[in-house]
């Protein structure tokens, strides 16, 4: 199925490009979600729901298969499996931001397929989730991430430079430092690698029954009326057999 959200963010395109993307970031933003550990460019972590009484987490991975940074336009491909062996999901997932009056316009749209319990919501249930999550995602995002990128990137006051008077060397007579060796330069660093763990704190379920809201009870209600009815009729033979 495929889902289309939009929301708006009140930063610069090139600020929130760089927020949106950095993936260790903003995972502690996404509900539900823990990232637990990278590689290279993999990155992998778990998803909890909750179907009322019933709860999956799903461990899976995600990949970034294009990212232009001059257009602003990533695709991420991810991939999960119930710990339990009951359903599975795969995500293609496009962003593609542009500036916008209020910062920065986000469109995102995702190719989903999900297998298991969760699949019996439904495109229009799923829908409705994923709008009201995001929003939950957008949320923190303008609270604690987004927040800290607009006053790391406010103009720096430059100090006063000194005047030339002041920045002439004295010419009393002459200097007796001798000049100091060059140090030697320092080696760089060498690329990370093997797996990386992130330490993040474990994550609540999702509840896709609170989230769905009406929809869920528009399904809920006239399969409850034909349980009623169907006990109703068997209450009834039985005791027309006595």
């Amino acid at each position: 199925m495929e889902l289309i959200n939009e929301f708006d963010v009140s930063v610069p395109v090139d600020t929130a490009w760089n927020v949106l993307t950095d993936v260790e970031r903003i995972a502690p933003c996404l509900p539900g979600a823990q990232l637990q550990e990278i590689e290279g460019d993999e990155y992998r972590g778990v998803v909890k729901v909750k179907v009322g009484p019933i709860q999956a987490q799903y461990k899976g991975k995600a990949t970034f298969v294009e990212r232009d940074d001059t257009a602003h336009r990533a695709v991420l491909e991810a991939t999960g499996r119930d710990t339990r062996g009951q359903g599975n999901a795969s995500a293609t997932i496009t962003a593609q931001l542009e500036p916008s009056a209020a910062g920065t316009h986000v469109t995102v749209t995702t190719d989903l397929t999900v297998t298991g319990k969760v699949a019996q919501f439904g495109r229009g249930v799923m829908a409705d989730v994923s709008a009201k999550l995001l929003g939950q995602f957008v949320d923190n995002l303008e609270q604690t991430v987004l927040a800290d990128a607009a006053t790391a990137s406010a103009p720096v006051v430059e100090p006063t430079a000194p005047s030339p008077a002041a920045a002439e060397p004295s010419t009393s007579g002459p200097s007796e430092t001798e000049p100091s060796s060059p140090s030697p330069a320092t080696p760089a660093a060498e690329p990370a690698t093997g797996v990386r763990r992130i330490d993040q704190p474990e994550p609540e379920a999702i509840d896709l029954l609170e989230h769905a809201g009406s929809p869920v009870m528009k399904r809920v209600v006239p399969a409850l009326g034909v349980a009623v009815a169907a006990l109703i009729v068997w209450r009834i033979v039985r005791r027309r057999r006595r």
